[in-house]
């Protein structure tokens, strides 16, 4: 009786994997296809500061909400987050240490994303306080064990060393009318040469749907730890 109602649960089984390989494949090579050719940030989206590190990039991802909290607290919730508190995003690194071969990663980090980042080798290349924060590395992210190197802001934009991927990202929050701010997180990244653009052209095209994942997964996380700091001030007040 069992083999009954485990056959139609097995085939519900396949048939969703097999959708989801099949969406997997459409990321991969939608992101093969539309290597170094970024679309362009819409007005509202513009970014002075990041310009000044990396204008011209090879890819972007640009992910955004509105949350019902000032500008400075979105921004302060937005770099204590904990990206291994989601199970989900765990899963995802955990997937490319397995794809990659890399050696786990069992050290103490500290606390928050800016703080992680940092112990990683990011560095911290501009701040607007209460306003944006701009990160970046020097990377090979093709390598099993990855590492980043940070440079100081002055040497960043003009750095050209072969082989190659520099990387920034930001963390955004604007005014959007009283107590309400728009968040943005952007990642922006470019090869230094053509082999490291070859390179970083395969490996985009296969890990970028779980970078975008990530940056999906934190935005309502992140919505509701700022909303939740927002009305605590306001109860203090």
């Amino acid at each position: 009786m069992a083999a009954i109602y485990l056959r139609p649960a097995a085939r519900l089984v396949a048939a969703a994997a097999t959708l989801s390989a099949a969406a997997y494949a459409l990321l991969v090579t939608n992101a093969w296809r539309s290597y170094g050719y970024p679309p362009p940030p819409r007005p509202d989206e513009r970014d002075a500061l990041l310009d000044e590190f990396m204008p011209i990039y090879d890819v972007v991802e640009r992910h955004r909400i509105e949350i019902n909290a000032p500008p400075a607290v979105v921004l302060a919730a937005a770099q204590d987050q904990d990206l291994m508190h989601s199970p989900v995003i765990r899963a995802i690194f955990r997937a490319r240490e397995l794809v990659l071969g890399a050696t786990p990663d069992d050290r103490m980090r500290p606390a928050g994303l800016i703080a992680t980042m940092q112990s990683l080798g990011w560095r911290v290349l501009a701040e607007r306080p209460g306003r944006e924060i701009v990160v970046g590395a020097v990377t090979r992210p093709w390598e099993a064990d990855v590492v980043f190197r940070g440079l100081p802001p002055e040497q960043f934009a003009a750095y050209r060393e072969p082989g190659n991927v520099k990387i920034v990202w930001t963390l955004r929050a604007e005014p959007a009318g009283e107590h309400r701010s728009v968040f943005t997180t952007e990642t922006r990244a470019v090869a230094t040469d053509a082999t490291a653009r070859a390179r970083f052209r395969t490996y985009w095209a296969f890990a970028s749907p779980g970078i975008a994942a990530i940056r999906v997964l934190t935005l309502r996380p992140l919505m509701r730890e700022a909303e939740r700091r927002a009305r605590e001030l306001e109860g203090d007040a």
